[in-house]
């Protein structure tokens, strides 16, 4: 895993233009690593709906033991009932067979999705059953590597930006649209620095 071609520019960038960013960049010296693995980061990322990072990271653990390795042959052969028993909601449990069983459907390999433009390949996740923005955002971010991904509606980026420049004002995802849009290009690489101003190591999906 190696950081994307984009991220010095894109610190020195958001360091010339924002104090705060100027100051996570340089605190956190570590960068967005791509994953080479779209359906492990698929499966990771839908694990990770709606629950914080730290629950979201003893459940991949769980899976991970369980199954030895995530591929979609493994986990259709894995009952629901056992995915449940790692920690999934039945709902996930699911999604995760109907993610696996659309990748065996379709053939998907990793050249599948790096030979489609990106408004495609969201177009096509946001069709999969169990995917939705965030999700394909999570996507977009650790595995395409895309430089200016950001998902307002995350919680986690919310309590940042409070934090950081709002004195713990509360926000919403209406808000955050708007305010996220002074780091564009490359709001994948704040995203990721927000993140890594809550979390002890650099997140991952």
């Amino acid at each position: 895993m190696t950081a994307p071609s984009y991220w010095l520019s894109a610190r020195h960038y958001l360091s010339s233009q924002d104090r705060v960013m100027a100051a996570l960049v340089e605190r956190y010296p570590e960068a967005l690593s791509r994953h080479s693995d779209s359906f492990a980061t698929l499966v990771r990322a839908i694990i990770g709906q709606q629950i914080s990072t730290k629950a979201a990271s003893a459940v991949c653990r769980r899976l991970e033991t369980a199954l030895g390795r995530i591929t979609p042959q493994v986990i259709l052969a894995f009952p629901t009932a056992q995915l449940q028993w790692v920690g999934l909601s039945r709902a996930k449990a699911y999604c995760l067979h109907h993610l696996a069983a659309y990748y065996l459907e379709h053939g998907i390999n990793e050249d599948y999705w790096q030979a489609k433009p990106y408004p495609e390949v969201r177009k096509e996740l946001l069709s999969i059953k169990g995917i939705g923005e965030w999700t394909a955002d999570m996507f977009a971010i650790f595995y395409l590597n895309e430089p200016d991904i950001f998902s307002p509606g995350d919680l986690g980026l919310q309590k940042a930006v409070s934090e950081l420049y709002l004195d713990k004002a509360q926000i919403d995802k209406k808000y955050l649209t708007e305010f996220c849009k002074r780091w564009r290009p490359y709001r994948t690489v704040a995203a990721w620095y927000l993140w890594r101003h809550l979390d002890p190591v650099p997140i991952c999906y």
